[in-house]
Parts: structure tokens; sequence; C-alpha cells
């Protein structure tokens, strides 16, 4: 797929049907596949970690997920198409996955997370086939027999369709390291959207998420986390308008 820039990475302008077109394409395939998604977090994170910058750019499909980038893409005469989450990708493809009878692995969130969100969507979509879940414990991306663990899970179950919740950029990274020693042939990077399917945390009204305003929502859920986020770091975000243009 045909990518433009975007600030300091690349990114595929797709509607999300187009989007979902894709990852259906990419199933099919002969080869593994890994899907990003960039926000205005992950670009400033993109801005100072070369590696990052490395994996995002080298993604079979790079989605946006954020309004400002949005206006961003307009300020520069290149106006996306649409805004595209993981946390509305996601159910969308698990809709697509019952019809079709995709298999899908959920790795990630805390313990009996995941599970909840196998339950939640088995309850949405009775025809859904979730092959596995698995919640790493804290700081699995250093110990390489729970990393074995994982990955031999993963290839046990061998799904479409594996879904990692881990944040940026631990999810990128560990697909990137880990993606030809397990067996799954599309990997998306959905960051806390198995929080969102388990119902533990809410997403933000239609209304303020289309006006560019669920970072606000999520500060208000959580402001002792989220307040170094939006306040400080993300504020850098007019600095790369500025040197990009």
């Amino acid at each position: 797929m045909e990518k433009q820039a975007l600030l300091n990475t690349y990114i595929n302008n797709v509607t999300m049907p187009e989007a979902i077109l894709a990852i259906e394409q990419m199933i099919q395939g002969d080869k593994k596949s890994y899907i990003v998604a960039v926000n205005v977090d992950v670009v400033i994170k993109i801005e100072k970690d070369s590696y990052l910058k490395q994996i995002v750019d080298n993604a079979d499909m790079v989605l946006v997920d954020g309004k400002p980038l949005v206006w961003i893409s307009k300020i520069y005469g290149k106006p996306l198409k649409e805004k595209i989450s993981g946390s509305d990708l996601v159910p969308l493809l698990c809709e697509v996955a019952a019809q079709k009878n995709y298999t899908i692995f959920i790795v990630g969130g805390k313990e009996g997370i995941a599970k909840q969100a196998k339950q939640n969507l088995e309850a949405k979509f009775p025809e859904v086939h979730i092959v596995g879940i698995y919640a790493p414990p804290f700081g699995f991306e250093n110990d390489e027999k729970e990393l074995d663990k994982i990955n031999r899970m993963i290839s046990n179950a061998h799904p479409e369709l594996l879904i990692v919740c881990f944040g940026c950029p631990k999810q990128e990274k560990w697909i990137y390291e880990n993606i030809s020693k397990y067996d799954a042939k599309v990997s998306i990077c959905a960051g806390a959207t198995v929080d969102f399917l388990a119902g533990n945390v809410k997403r933000a009204p239609k209304w303020m998420s289309e006006h560019g305003l669920e970072w606000f929502y999520r500060f208000l859920q959580e402001p002792k986390r989220m307040f170094k986020r939006y306040f400080v770091d993300d504020v850098k975000i007019i600095g790369l308008v500025k040197k990009y243009r």
C-alpha cells in the first residue's frame, strides 16, 4: 500500500472500510504483516527514538489514530480521509472475523482483562473464534523464557489476527523483534483496546471523539497518569509541525 509523508513518519491514507479490506488481503497473502497506529504521542516518541521510527516506517500499514494529526494533514495540504483508532478498528475486525471464520489471539492487559474482553466479544459476536488470550507478567520483554512461552502459545494457536495491547513503544518493539518467532498472519498494535473491550475503561462519547476531545475524556478518567503525556510531552507537537512543514 502506498504511504504519504506526515511529520516525521509515513502513513496510509485510508478509510475504515479500506483498512479492513487491506487487512483481509494481508490474511490471504503469503507473508506475515504488522500494523501500527500513530497519534501525537507516538509521533513525539518517534522524534527521539530512531529504532521506533524504523519499526513504524517498516510497518505494512500505518494508521492515524488522532484528530490532531488529521488537522495537521489539512494544514499541510494533504488531508487524511479518516481517523482510525485501534479501539474502533478491532471490534469491526472481530465482527468480520466472526463472519469469515478468522481466528483471533489477544495478548496484553492486566490479569483478567483479556479474559473479560474475550467474554464480551463472544457475547456480542457468538460466532467469533478467539483461540487464545494471555496477560504477560511485568517485565516479560526482558525475560527470554517468558518471550519463548508467549511465542509458543501464539504459534500453537496460529491465529490469523494477533491483537497486541502493551502500549507504545513496547508493543511495536515486541512485534518487530518476535514476528518471525511466532505463527500469526497479521499482528495489530492496539494499545488500550483490550481495556475498552473488557469494559473497565470507558470510551469517550462519540461527539467528543469526532471533535478531537477523546484525550480530554481520558485525562478526566486518569488525571495523574495522563497529565505528563498530554500537558508536557504532547505539546511538543507544535514544534514538529513547524519543523516538518
